[in-house]
């Protein structure tokens, strides 16, 4: 998985132009989209996090920016984001690490915010440094399709990969202009609320995959809720990935000073069946 000197990202097109279908590779289904809260416990930690996720698998790596008031995140994430913060971590170190990773891997890389530390830093100023770090997209959770306007173009103009998110309460409207607009993959939330493992997914997740489907070619990848072999099985049945978070930034939270191995184990015991499954067949 590692690839010295890598510097280009890990989309694929077949027309080699940003109004195709732009998608993130998946190499097993499911594909598996790993977020980590970057600075808990530190920036050096959070690198060696990603790249153990990246050899246990990982297709995406989520790179979360800290937010004072991550109203959409679970008391784990939460957490995560407070530690992060009282350590100085902010949207230039969440870039620096990116940029340390695309040295490293061609595995995907989404920065993971909420809008206000982009608008902070500067919409522009941060898909150019962004693109400059080798990331493929972005995800801002809090911004709506129907407003994105802006953030379509500088990200365009950049040849980066908005990425939004879909709830199953969404319109089929609303689904449409997903579609319409994503670049890389869609993000099915599978149930509405805060972000946190559940012992089992809700029962409208695979409803809202098909909704998906019927407006994008794209791969969907399924998040919010997963965290046991059983439920990333499940979510192959039907998704293309599956995206685990809090379960990762919980093996953090509870392993000091083994993070990096404790997360690889986490993730390795998710992806062993499925993959072993994928190359018996």
């Amino acid at each position: 998985m590692d690839v010295s000197g890598y510097c280009g990202p890990s989309l694929q097109t077949g027309a080699g132009n940003y109004n195709a279908v732009v998608a993130l590779i998946f190499k097993h289904r499911p594909g598996l989209v790993a977020y980590i809260t970057c600075g808990d416990p530190d920036l050096d930690t959070s690198r060696e996090v990603a790249l153990a996720a990246i050899r246990a698998g990982a297709d995406v790596i989520e790179l979360g920016v800290p937010f004072s008031d991550p109203v959409a995140d679970g008391p784990v994430i939460q957490r995560a984001s407070e530690r992060a913060l009282k350590h100085g971590t902010d949207l230039s170190g969440v870039l620096d690490i990116a940029k340390q990773l695309r040295r490293q891997s061609h595995a995907g890389l989404i920065i993971f915010s909420y809008l206000n530390p982009i608008l902070q830093y500067g919409l522009e100023k941060f898909c150019a440094a962004a693109a400059d770090a080798g990331v493929d997209g972005a995800l801002m959770t809090d911004l709506p399709v129907e407003e994105a306007g802006e953030y379509l173009r500088a990200m365009k103009a950049h040849k980066l990969a908005p990425v939004f998110l879909a709830a199953p309460t969404s319109t089929g409207q609303r689904l449409r202009d997903i579609a319409k607009h994503s670049r890389g993959f869609v993000y099915a939330i599978s149930r509405t609320g805060i972000t946190g493992a559940r012992q089992e997914l809700a029962d409208d997740a695979r409803a809202l995959v098909e909704r998906l489907r019927a407006h994008t070619k794209l791969p969907i990848a399924l998040g919010f809720g997963i965290a046991t072999p059983e439920q990333f099985a499940e979510v192959g049945s039907f998704a293309d990935a599956a995206v685990i978070g809090s379960a990762i930034v919980q093996r953090v939270e509870q392993n000091p000073g083994r993070e990096a191995v404790a997360v690889a184990e986490f993730l390795s015991s998710l992806t062993a069946t499925t993959q072993h499954a994928g190359a018996s067949s």
